[in-house]
């Protein structure tokens, strides 16, 4: 039996190589896609967005609100650390505040996106297979929990290495670049270590030896700010069972919302990249960075300089760099199957912020009952066995930005962040709202101490607590989460 002409047709067709247009439209396609979670729900459900939208509220007032003032001090310091911080003072002068919290997320995703085609761009002059399976990763842990400064300086840590390529035969790329690394480092100081670690290893490839050590030398600006920055010692933290913990951030390092994908993620990643391997699809220029990520998430601690899984967010940068590096002139049936699993992932988080945010409606209603300029204590359940990312850790930060509240929840640690706490008293420091929870362990409020220098108690979570403040008032209740009148003395305001 002899195919017939359509049937031969169509095999002709998907065996073919895809032309440069046809790539550059499929990964703008898929770059316009991964902004869809935004439009799922009214509020980004991403872990630390209202934390992060507290801060900017108290930063933006200035000291003008009575109520703020009185409990919170923002101190203005010049880290590698301000990205978003910056970029919420145009845009909440011409979209309100909240607005522009949900803009900075949508951007995100975005510029991740379309600096992914610009570094294969660069490198090729085509968008093909590696950056449609490195669009996978534009959803990684790190923007889920809301890291908007970090994610920030990726993006612009790709757009930067893909000039640097462009340039690299122009002889004053040096004179740009020394402004350029500092707008990096300003958005965050990791993403200018990727930027570092990115033009080494292409430089590496080319030349290797004393040139490509010292090729790095215009991003060094950053250096003149960390000297002269008087801020708190660096914390580095490893912690206890470290090899453990290494092994769990690898099993986790696409963690979101369904547990039998999310493991599977990294798995197929890493046989993609070592069939690549095997196959020679590697391209030298990126393959040398992607192994300094990987050995730099086996090295750096948990905590380091004030930030947090300073190493687990280096693991889906290097599998991001890992399928960019894979260089390989597929045909069209290999290019249209590449982002498979970056749809079926998005899909997930849609779904998964869809869900949350009809229950979170649910849940900011209890704000209707607190007054302006209360002391709120908030406790979400933080259960060590669930899977599915927490999207309402934060929360009640939603009390410092629409009842000018004092509130547990928004990261006010002097000498590692601008927003300070004034007032509070013994017991309540910032952040003290998580209440970490084993199974078979009780849920015990009645000695939380945040709770003993308030008004309000909000509670958050699928577990009722077994006991209460002495005196507590239910105001309000939903399924998972409660508002508590205390028994407090009220201060005088």
């Amino acid at each position: 039996m002899h195919a017939s002409k359509p049937e031969k047709s169509r095999a002709s067709f998907l065996a073919r190589i895809p032309s440069s247009r046809e790539g550059l439209l499929l990964g703008l396609t898929l770059t316009l896609l991964s902004c869809l979670p935004f439009f799922a729900a009214p509020y980004p459900m991403l872990t630390d967005y209202a934390a992060h939208l507290a801060r900017y509220y108290v930063m933006m007032d200035g000291g003008q609100n009575p109520f703020l003032a009185r409990y919170y001090d923002f101190e203005w310091m010049w880290v590698g650390n301000l990205g978003a911080d910056l970029l919420i003072w145009p845009l909440a002068k011409l979209f309100g505040l909240e607005r522009a919290g949900w803009l900075i997320g949508l951007i995100i995703p975005l510029l991740t996106g379309l600096g992914i085609m610009a570094v294969e761009w660069a490198l090729r002059r085509r968008v093909g297979v590696g950056s449609l399976l490195a669009m996978t990763m534009i959803w990684s842990p790190a923007l889920v929990m809301g890291f908007y400064n970090f994610c920030l300086s990726l993006a612009l840590a790709l757009f930067s290495f893909a000039l640097w390529v462009r340039l690299r035969e122009w002889r004053w790329r040096w004179l740009l670049f020394l402004p350029l690394g500092l707008v990096v480092w300003v958005c965050h100081a990791s993403g200018w270590g990727v930027l570092g670690v990115l033009v080494f290893g292409y430089e590496w490839h080319r030349k290797k030896g004393p040139a490509a050590l010292l090729a790095p030398w215009p991003l060094t600006l950053p250096v003149v700010p960390m000297l002269l920055h008087q801020a708190a010692p660096i914390v580095s933290l490893y912690g206890r069972n470290v090899m453990r913990y290494k092994l769990g951030i690898w099993m986790q390092s696409m963690r979101d919302q369904a547990i039998l994908l999310d493991l599977a993620t990294p798995v197929l990643i890493v046989l993609i990249l070592l069939v690549a391997t095997v196959l020679r699809r590697i391209d030298g220029r990126l393959g040398w960075a992607v192994l300094i990520f990987a050995g730099l998430t086996l090295a750096m601690p948990r905590h380091f300089g004030g930030g947090d899984y300073a190493d687990m967010r280096l693991i889906a940068v290097a599998f991001m760099i890992g399928c960019l590096a894979i260089g390989w002139q597929a045909p069209r049936w290999v290019l249209w199957l590449a982002p498979l699993l970056f749809l079926v992932r998005l899909d997930a988080t849609v779904e998964g912020w869809h869900r949350q945010a009809r229950e979170l409606d649910g849940i900011m209603k209890a704000l209707d009952y607190i007054p302006e300029g209360s002391k709120v204590a908030g406790a979400v359940l933080v259960e060590s066995r669930r899977w599915e990312t927490n999207s309402f850790q934060h929360v009640p930060s939603f009390a410092t930005v629409r009842r000018d509240a004092l509130v547990n929840s928004h990261f006010a640690i002097p000498g590692v962040h601008m927003l300070h706490l004034k007032e509070g008293g013994r017991g309540f420091v910032d952040p003290s709202h998580r209440i970490m929870y084993v199974p078979g362990r009780e849920i015990d409020l009645a000695a939380f101490k945040p709770a003993k220098q308030t008004d309000y108690l909000w509670y958050i979570g699928r577990l009722p607590p077994t006991r209460m403040p002495e005196g507590a008032t239910i105001l309000y209740r939903t399924k998972g989460s409660f508002l508590a009148r205390l028994a407090n003395p009220v201060a005088p305001r």
